[in-house]
């Protein structure tokens, strides 16, 4: 008979590690199954957890604590994530503003539009992706001058989410992209044209 002893109850740490290798498994349903016991697993770590990992992690660990804080959601995590967005290591910037266009939370808007003026392209096609989950006009009006960058990254970013906003004033604009030099430019110009009403 076995007796479970709730004094020695495995950790967090132990039971994701006994799960992580099953990711790797033969079988198709154990390796889900696994997937989904670790998004559970995550999804339960309590706020304090998480910033602990956010503080004392590596690089690695702090990009994996900024996608947790997103899971649990909330505006106390949100003072934490504009912090985040305005770390000087990239990474870290990337994950914080891909998040925080997740939460889809209005206060945040500001830093999303600051982000459109970051030192990284990364940042900035994040920042723009970030926006399109808001359908302001002044967002939109925002992101148009992407439309121009001809670079195969922001302004495939822009189209996309100006047409997710759905603007139709600027299908012409998106026209346009259909001829650019750039495979994702095009691509994007197809499915923001799609998307508009």
């Amino acid at each position: 008979m076995l007796v479970i002893n709730p004094m020695n109850r495995t950790s967090r740490t132990e039971r994701h590690a006994a799960i992580m290798p099953l990711l790797k498994d033969s079988n198709a349903e154990v390796r889900l199954a696994a997937a989904r016991a670790l998004e559970t697993l995550e999804a339960a770590e309590s706020l304090e957890e998480v910033f602990d990992r956010l503080k004392r992690g590596d690089r690695a660990a702090k990009v994996a604590a900024i996608h947790a804080l997103g899971r649990i959601g909330g505006e106390k995590v949100v003072p934490i994530l504009l912090y985040c967005a305005g770390r000087n290591e990239e990474e870290i910037r990337c994950a914080a503003v891909k998040v925080l266009g997740e939460l889809g939370r209005q206060e945040v808007v500001a830093t999303l539009l600051e982000k459109l003026q970051d030192p990284s392209v990364t940042v900035r096609a994040l920042a723009i992706e970030a926006l399109s989950h808001y359908r302001d006009p002044s967002v939109a009006s925002r992101l148009i001058p992407f439309l121009e960058e001809n670079d195969g990254v922001l302004d495939a970013e822009a189209a996309l989410a100006l047409g997710r906003i759905g603007d139709a004033s600027l299908a012409g604009s998106l026209i346009k992209l259909t001829r650019s030099p750039h495979d994702r430019t095009r691509a994007a110009a197809a499915t923001a044209l799609s998307l508009l009403p």
